[in-house]
């Protein structure tokens, strides 16, 4: 498994919005949200913040339609939102949100499901962990990237979250 470090996860340290009330109150910020790709066919995983305005390298050049099945020769990649946040030991993994995207690179089709990728995204930020949807290779090839990328911020990092990347 190849390791691509070139971008960081984000860590936010203060809520930009908190005290005033003002503009941007409500809002989803996304600024300690970051997508890490898995491409399942070559069990390898990166990160590519291209991914949190649907440009990801993946996705690049495809037209997204609406249905999976007008995808028939669809490759499986997962993106899953990882949420880092900061405590008194560090910071650590808050929350996993794993959506699929179907791409036929030649065809220049794709499929996903806005919905469940604004979903799962909103509850990755909230410090939930979505990852039953994915194959067991893809957990696993998940779960040694958090590890490798920064052991502490993984031991850091609740059980539930450990747990749920376990394999059965």
């Amino acid at each position: 498994m190849e390791k691509k470090k070139s971008m960081g996860f984000n860590i936010i340290k203060d809520d930009s919005t908190s005290g005033h009330g003002g503009y941007g109150v409500g809002a989803i910020s996304l600024n300690n949200v970051t997508p890490v790709i898995i491409d399942s066919e070559k069990q390898e995983a990166f990160i590519d913040m291209g991914a949190l305005h649907a440009r990801s390298a993946v996705e690049k050049g495809i037209k997204m339609i609406p249905n999976r099945e007008g995808v028939p020769n669809g490759k499986v990649y997962w993106v899953v939102w990882v949420t880092v946040h900061r405590n008194e030991k560090g910071p650590y993994y808050h929350g996993l949100g794993a959506c699929e995207l179907f791409i036929d690179s030649e065809a220049k089709r794709g499929y996903k499901s806005m919905p469940q990728h604004v979903n799962n995204m909103d509850k990755s930020i909230k410090g939930r962990v979505i990852v039953d949807i994915m194959d067991e290779e893809s957990k696993k090839v998940l779960r040694q990237y958090l590890q490798s990328y920064n052991h502490e911020m993984w031991d850091n990092s609740a059980i539930e979250l450990k747990d749920a990347l376990r394999l059965e």
